[in-house]
């Protein structure tokens, strides 16, 4: 959750109602999560009057509202009188990771966002070395690239294998697949590590990944990772399409919904991303 103080009051907004209208706010509720905020962004520990200096509230004021919130166990007092976040919060951690479903969220934000009619919209997540389909929003049923819910591919060939690998070290994926890469699924599929490290630099670089027929021959992917609220991939969102309508112009109108589509889905499940 991202805070930014309004300008010309000592007072914050919350990252997750930008795209609504201001409403009043309680006082004391919108100065302690400035205060959590803080404490949690923060590279080193701070005390009370660091954090009424970054505030902008009196100290008085932090003070009271520190030692509260350490009664509640929402944040340790250190022995040299700063503060970091407490236990409680991990209550709250895991209720909104329990609560939360990824498929039920992509299914809400595919009905708010246009996909083009010759497109398929998947999500899909990481299992060991593969990446299983759990959702799909198909335009037509003329599509070449059928998504089905159970549906296993290679992480190493599909675009949205590519695109939560793109987040791991060279070492890691070298360590996860030498010696057991998998045969090529197509003739367009990449043989070997060294070409997947290609791969996986230009996604880095580009902010997305893609696949040209490596999985079905004549389709085109475009993936993005969805991050969760620590900031790590928990699945990806991918656009697939026929490779002839997926060139140029078109291909960066797809990289331009998909990066869209993971951008808000990983919002949705807590992720500090732009929006």
């Amino acid at each position: 959750m991202l805070l930014a103080p309004i300008a010309g009051e000592n007072r914050f907004w919350c990252g997750m109602d930008q795209d609504k209208p201001l409403q009043k706010l309680v006082p004391a509720v919108e100065r302690a999560v400035g205060i959590l905020d803080l404490i949690s962004t923060s590279k080193r520990f701070l005390t009370v009057s660091e954090l009424s200096r970054e505030t902008n509230l009196p100290k008085s004021t932090v003070h009271g509202l520190c030692l509260t919130m350490v009664e509640l166990g929402l944040l340790i007092r250190r022995a040299d009188q700063s503060y970091i976040l407490g236990p409680h919060l991990l209550r709250w951690s895991h209720g909104f990771d329990r609560q939360t479903d990824v498929a039920t969220e992509f299914a809400l934000i595919c009905e708010d966002m246009p996909i083009p009619e010759h497109a398929t919209a998947s999500l899909s997540v990481p299992e060991e070395t593969d990446m299983v389909f759990i959702a799909a929003r198909q335009s037509t049923n003329r599509n070449r690239f059928t998504a089905r819910p159970g549906m296993r591919l290679p992480a190493v060939f599909v675009a949205s294998g590519k695109a939560v690998l793109s987040l791991s070290a060279d070492f890691e994926v070298r360590r996860s697949f030498e010696g057991k890469f998998p045969p090529p699924l197509t003739t367009k599929s990449i043989t070997g590590i060294d070409e997947l490290l290609d791969e996986l630099k230009a996604a880095r670089e580009g902010g997305m990944a893609s696949d040209i027929g490596q999985c079905v021959e004549g389709v085109t992917n475009v993936s993005s990772p969805v991050l969760n609220a620590l900031n790590r991939p928990l699945a990806a969102v991918m656009l697939s399409a026929p490779s002839e309508l997926a060139e140029e112009n078109a291909l960066k109108d797809l990289s331009e919904v998909v990066l869209g589509l993971a951008n808000r889905l990983s919002y949705r499940m807590g992720a500090e991303v732009e929006r």
